[in-house]
C-alpha cells in the first residue's frame, strides 16, 4: 500500500519538557536537539519524539482510572532486567500491573506515560 504522507514525528504533551527529553535521549541515545520550558525534542537524524508543556497536565492513570492512557511507546531491548533496571535509575517508576509476563515489562516515565520495554526475539 502506497502512503501520501510520511510521519515527521510524535509529540507528547506533559508538564516538564526538558524533563522528558533528557529522559528519552537517555534511554534512546538520541540526542536532545531542543529544550525549553514550552518545548523540548530528541532526534537521531531520523525520526524525532517531542515533549510540549501543557497547563494543569494530568499524567495517565495505569492501568485503567479517570485519566486513561492515550498512547503508549514500545521499545526493543536485548535485556530486559538490564533495561528495567537502567531506565528506573534515569526516573521511570514500575506499576504493579504487569500484563507480559517474561516477554515486555510495563514501566512509566517521569511523567507518567507508559511504556514497553520488550526483549527482541
Amino acid at each position: 500500500m502506497t502512503g501520501f504522507a510520511s510521519l515527521i514525528m510524535v509529540n507528547i504533551d506533559c508538564a516538564e519538557p526538558p524533563v522528558l527529553a533528557t529522559f528519552y535521549s537517555e534511554v534512546l541515545g538520541w540526542d536532545v536537539t531542543h529544550s525549553q520550558d514550552e518545548y523540548a525534542m530528541v532526534s537521531d537524524g531520523t525520526n524525532s519524539i517531542g515533549f510540549g508543556q501543557i497547563a494543569d497536565y494530568e499524567a495517565p492513570t495505569w492501568p485503567e482510572g479517570a485519566t486513561p492512557k492515550q498512547f503508549h511507546l514500545d521499545f526493543y531491548v536485548d535485556d530486559l532486567a538490564g533495561a528495567e533496571k537502567r531506565a528506573l535509575d534515569l526516573g521511570a517508576t514500575k506499576p504493579e500491573f504487569q500484563p507480559g509476563g517474561e516477554r515486555y515489562t510495563v514501566l512509566l516515565d517521569p511523567a507518567g506515560h507508559p511504556f514497553c520495554a520488550c526483549l527482541r526475539s
